[in-house]
């Protein structure tokens, strides 16, 4: 079939903000050999776009769709071995394309961060997108990547060292800088529209197994929140609050581990937090970070307040100067307590603005895995994770590119 496709990665939703920048990072770091083509439902949008890449992207084909035009949504499907997509809100826009790929056996990867998009894409085209061969890769941004590869390599190095599997489990943010994506922020608006007045989907949103293919057979019983609490870290010594997107990383994670047949265990528990520092004023910096993402929510969901917001925070397509996004940065840790005793640190952190240039990196690296690493991809088809649909090929992409990842038994 790959030999009636005539592209290998079509970037849908390159006229965006982080679609150019996705664009760009394939046109300086792509193999001459790798066919790209942008899409967007303009073509004189897409021509634009292409004009402000480097120079390597001048000839590559244009490919006008709409995700609202289900036709245009095959025929991209059916040109590509591997659609990227930053159009969102995904649950708005989102499942036509998956559904295009997955009939297709099309790979696809994305950037969403929604839980109910991720559980309707696994409810309706997990079994169709396997029987066609297809990884259909969600979240392959700073949602959730540094969370997922810090997990898959913490428990490949306690499994190859015997040490058994993992058990308690937090991530620590210790240093992030850089902006706030308008995208994310419109899908955390539309992910709060969806569930008002739905108890079903409140309680998936909730549910830190809410993405798991067999919820019965998880170990914690169905309404827990899983929430992180105002706390002092005994691996870190830092004050600490939940990481504001620490709830669907761990859905992300948690499904990882399923998808895998628990192979990081039945027993494993997996939270994500921020890390404030040890200073006086470092509980106060922790109770603030803890307030934001209960504030932001409440502030979306009142009307007066959201006209508010919708003011003054980034809209969809916009993001932050060059000069800004060049001061961003990131370090990620993962602490590991192994079933027999052993403690593992892995570290994921780049010189890069996370939800941003970073971003950009993580996505255009997984759809270059996917066209040109198969024969070292895991055995996956299906609707996956960064993980399961490409594990450790990303992690060493990933490390060429800059990014730190490394493993230390403690």
């Amino acid at each position: 079939m790959d030999e009636q496709r005539d592209l290998d990665v079509v970037v849908f939703g390159a006229t965006g903000f982080v679609g150019r920048l996705i664009a760009a990072h394939l046109a300086r770091h792509a193999p001459a050999e790798v066919r790209i083509g942008l899409a967007g439902r303009s073509e004189e949008r897409l021509v634009d776009a292409r004009r402000e890449l480097p120079t390597r992207a001048a000839d590559w084909p244009l490919v006008v769709a709409d995700s609202s035009d289900p036709s245009s949504l095959s025929a991209l499907a059916g040109r590509a071995r591997v659609v990227l997509t930053t159009v969102g809100p995904y649950a708005r826009h989102g499942l036509p394309l998956v559904g295009a790929c997955a009939e297709a056996g099309t790979d696809y990867v994305d950037l969403t961060g929604e839980t109910l998009f991720v559980r309707a894409s696994a409810d309706q085209f997990h079994e169709i997108a396997g029987r066609a061969g297809a990884r259909i890769v969600h979240s392959c941004g700073f949602d959730s990547v540094p969370s997922d590869l810090a997990t898959l390599l913490t428990a490949t190095a306690a499994r190859e060292d015997g040490e058994g599997e993992l058990a308690t489990t937090t991530l620590h943010v210790r240093k992030m800088r850089g902006g706030f994506s308008g995208g994310t922020l419109d899908s955390m608006r539309g992910q709060v529209d969806e569930v008002k007045g739905d108890r079903d989907k409140v309680r998936v949103v909730l549910d830190p197994y809410g993405l798991s293919p067999a919820r019965d057979a998880e170990p914690e019983a169905r309404g827990r929140t899983g929430q992180v609490v105002l706390a002092r870290s005994g691996d870190t010594r830092s004050w600490t609050a939940p990481f504001f997107m620490g709830a669907y990383n761990g859905q992300i994670v948690r499904r990882s581990n399923a998808l895998q047949n628990w192979a990081y265990g039945r027993g494993f528990r997996y939270e994500e937090v921020v890390d404030t520092g040890r200073s006086r004023t470092a509980p106060l910096m922790a109770l603030a970070m803890a307030s934001m993402m209960p504030a932001l929510s409440t502030a979306f969901a009142t009307p007066g307040l959201r006209r508010l917001t919708d003011r003054v925070l980034p809209s969809p397509g916009e993001g932050p100067s060059e000069k800004t996004r060049q001061k961003g940065e990131f370090v990620m840790e993962t602490h590991a307590a192994t079933t027999s005793g052993a403690h593992y640190v892995t570290t994921v952190s780049a010189p890069f603005d996370p939800g941003y240039d970073g971003t950009a990196i993580m996505i255009g690296e997984a759809a270059l895995a996917l066209v040109l690493d198969r024969d070292r991809l895991p055995e996956h088809a299906g609707v996956l994770t960064p993980a399961t649909g490409i594990g450790h090929v990303l992690a060493d992409r990933l490390r060429a590119q800059g990014f730190t990842i490394e493993t230390r038994k403690r």
